[in-house]
């Protein structure tokens, strides 16, 4: 699994052969999470402090995310996204 990111102990990343709608994976210790890129749509179990920074990264990389997820169907190398601060 491709890691996109990575920051206070969340990891960021999507699959190459993964499935629609365009998504990424969010890990969180034994935590994880599918966030469908188009409308922030969460899928699974994250704790409310992590979820919250997930989402808030989310809304600021929305058009990356869009440009990765692309490269990934063209099974091209992931660009890395900035960390959230």
């Amino acid at each position: 699994m491709p890691e996109i990111s990575r920051f206070l102990g969340i990891v960021i990343a999507m699959y190459y052969n993964d499935h629609s709608p365009p998504h990424f994976h969010a890990k969180y210790g034994t935590f994880e999470i599918t966030v469908r890129i188009a409308d922030g749509v969460v899928e699974g179990r994250f704790p409310r402090r992590a979820l919250s920074l997930v989402l808030e990264w989310y809304s600021a990389h929305q058009a990356e995310l869009l440009e990765d997820w692309s490269l990934a169907r063209e099974r091209r190398a992931l660009r890395r996204i900035d960390p959230l601060e």
